[in-house]
């Protein structure tokens, strides 16, 4: 098959939120879609009824606009194309590929017993398998039989994983796929396979937890008469110690990340590396990303999720924002925190603190700084920094403040060298009982930035009340 007719999808079902490895799986099939100006479908697999809620479905459209990974056709919705698969079910019943089965499930779960006890592969045994000569049982009065696929009884399923690469499954391993429950809903193995059938899905790009499913879903293509997709299946992601990733390793919600201070672009980097690589670059842009992605460079190997890895990322992607994007990532976190900003300037203040923050939430937090009613010192630390001696040049500094006439960096910087000098004591001497006086903190970023950003009025009012 070439690759400039691609088209891949990214078949969440709506029983949670979109979680971490869900959203990798949507990266790469977005990703390989781009890379071969093909089309990326979006659809929801909600024949689960029972499990399926109208709040999961939001998330994941949330995140997945979140990440900014736009579709091009969808959401598709299974519940709304119950239609399609039943048209498609009927047509496998008259042609012999399908058939009623009246099997009780507790029926069907002692014929797996009896296999087990034989050391066979537990399945269905064909009770209402329909054969030339075979002689079928009385039809239960009061069962609704559900629909079985006739799988083939010989031979293999094979096909060629861009991932694994080839992979054979013989067919007496399958048992025959229940299509239809006793209500008439298809089930999710069929549901799949129409959908990638009619809406021309050329690559499957999803989990390894699917691999099961994939020789049983071939063979009702074939049995359809469809064109088979390319199947690209995903090593899971495991967590920092090894073990298969959970709540605790902060697989969570996609959106709980961004609620936490990530940005989509440093998430979409991170995500991208694992389990995928171009050399030794760690720090790409999506464009880059998409240029560059192809299936060649997909581990075999599962990933390892690195939350300092996806810090010190982040962090990178928030040092390089410009102060227009600064100020719109971290304002809503600053409101959130009753911040006020007025008479501020907002992109000052954040560079200030940007080079040392690993979330937005971090930034938000040091702004306080400047932008939470000022809170004194508490006693012990006054006492433990603002000595008489302290106070003394602490005096010093404040009567060269009052003279300046331009209150900047440079001046205060000059100003606090002068007294310094005057003084004849090292920059603690001075730097950190004017930090505790004006600030209430023993450590901020450079003290002549915090005193020029907090403003002549406020550092000189400060500075009064605790002489």
């Amino acid at each position: 098959m070439t690759t400039s007719n691609v088209k891949t999808r990214f078949a969440p079902s709506p029983t949670g939120y979109l979680h971490l490895g869900g959203a990798r799986t949507a990266l790469f099939s977005w990703a390989f879609a781009r890379h071969h100006q093909g089309q990326f479908v979006l659809r929801i697999e909600d024949t689960d009824l029972e499990r399926s809620t109208p709040e999961a479905v939001e998330a994941i459209l949330q995140g997945m606009e979140w990440l900014g990974l736009d579709h091009d056709e969808g959401p598709y919705y299974q519940t709304q194309r119950f239609d399609r698969y039943k048209a498609y079910i009927q047509q496998l019943l008259d042609e012999g590929k399908a058939y009623y089965c009246y099997s009780s499930p507790e029926e069907v779960e002692a014929m797996r017993e009896t296999a087990r006890a034989k050391g066979l592969k537990p399945k269905y045994d064909g009770t209402w398998r329909p054969e030339p000569g075979k002689t079928l049982g009385e039809i239960p009065a009061d069962r609704q039989p559900v629909v079985r696929f006739k799988n083939p009884l010989d031979g293999s399923v094979m096909w060629n994983d861009m991932v694994k690469g080839p992979i054979s499954i013989a067919n007496s391993e399958l048992d025959d796929l229940i299509i239809a429950r006793p209500d008439g809903t298809p089930t999710y193995n069929f549901c799949v396979v129409v959908d990638d059938w009619e809406m021309g899905i050329t690559h499957v790009i999803r989990g390894d937890d699917h691999v099961n499913n994939t020789p049983r879903q071939i063979n009702i293509l074939q049995a359809l008469g469809a064109e088979i997709p390319v199947y690209c299946h995903l090593p899971m992601i495991l967590g920092p110690d090894g073990q298969k990733l959970s709540k605790r390793h902060g697989a969570v919600s996609v959106m709980e990340y961004h609620h936490d201070g990530y940005l989509p672009d440093a998430m979409i980097n991170y995500l991208a590396r694992l389990g995928w690589s171009h050399g030794d670059d760690e720090i790409f842009s999506r464009e880059q990303f998409t240029e560059w992605f192809n299936t060649d460079h997909l581990s075999k190997a599962a990933a390892q999720w690195d939350p300092k890895k996806l810090n010190w990322i982040n962090s990178h992607y928030i040092k390089n924002l410009n102060d227009e994007e600064l100020v719109q990532a971290v304002q809503p976190r600053i409101e959130a925190r009753n911040g006020n900003t007025d008479g501020f300037d907002v992109a000052a203040v954040l560079n200030l603190f940007k080079d040392r923050a690993e979330t937005l939430e971090q930034l938000a937090d040091s702004a306080m700084l400047f932008f939470a009613p000022f809170k004194e010192a508490d006693e012990e630390l006054r006492a433990q920094v603002l000595t008489s001696d302290a106070l003394d040049i602490l005096a010093d500094f404040k009567a060269r403040a009052e003279k300046l006439d331009d209150w900047s960096v440079d001046t205060l910087a000059s100003t606090i060298k002068d007294t310094l000098n005057e003084k004849g004591v090292k920059m603690p001497a001075l730097g950190i009982p004017i930090r505790v006086a004006t600030t209430g903190q023993k450590q901020t970023p450079s003290v002549d930035a915090v005193l020029a950003l907090l403003g002549r009025d406020v550092v000189l009012e400060r500075l009064n009340q605790v002489l």
